[in-house]
């Protein structure tokens, strides 16, 4: 549910266009041009990924080894669970925000392939204080702590150890707070692709880097 554009250390490749996602892969270059979102449906007013962006697992789920550190099944509801504040990604704001929406640094710190990506935004004003986001035609008004786009958000797979510098259609410039200074996120969930790079074989997961309540700069 994004949108992108790859960014090599020589190149800049053309924009691809997904039903999902909108990205620019980069190795450490400047944040590209801004990019154009494509229109996706609204994320869900909770937390939770939908069932429509997230991928479907089945009854019989084979036992999959874990990342070290954490333990599970390793199945999308039953994932490796970690503890602390164990990462598989770095998300990183860029302090860019266009039209597009917030430009985000995304770094794949595992040793595998992910494709599956669920991240958490937080939005913080210029004391540090988080900023709550308003629920869009509530009524009465409600809020929530943090926007969340789940899915295949990378424009593709992320090898291990590659960054790439994106927007998310699902993290736009609409869902940015009033007052907001300062904009952090976690990947939350993440799926490991399996050969075919298609598809993710098994899920991973660390709820303790996503309180409702987040302090700026996250947990350490």
């Amino acid at each position: 549910m994004s949108t992108w554009s790859h960014v090599s250390s020589a190149v800049f490749a053309a924009t691809i266009a997904v039903a999902a996602m909108g990205c620019s892969k980069d190795e450490g270059a400047a944040p590209p041009p801004p990019v154009h979102s494509v229109a996706l449906p609204a994320v869900a007013s909770t937390p939770a990924p939908t069932a429509s962006a997230a991928p479907s697992a089945t009854a019989a789920e084979p036992h999959h080894d874990c990342p070290e550190g954490s333990s599970g099944e390793g199945s999308l509801q039953k994932p490796c669970e970690a503890k602390g504040h164990d990462r598989m990604m770095e998300v990183t704001w860029t302090g860019k925000t266009t039209d597009a929406g917030p430009f985000f640094r995304v770094v794949n710190k595992s040793k595998l392939t992910i494709l599956y990506g669920r991240i958490d935004v937080y939005f913080y004003d210029k004391a540090g204080k988080q900023l709550q986001i308003p629920e869009e035609g509530s009524n009465p008004p409600k809020t929530r702590p943090y926007q969340v786009c789940s899915g295949n958000i990378f424009g593709g797979v992320m090898k291990p150890g590659e960054k790439a510098v994106m927007t998310f259609s699902c993290v736009a410039k609409k869902h940015v707070p009033e007052g907001a200074a300062f904009i952090e996120a976690e990947a939350q969930t993440v799926g490991f692709a399996d050969q075919t790079e298609k598809k993710s074989e098994f899920f991973w997961r660390n709820e303790n880097l996503v309180p409702e309540a987040r302090p700026k700069g996250g947990v350490k």
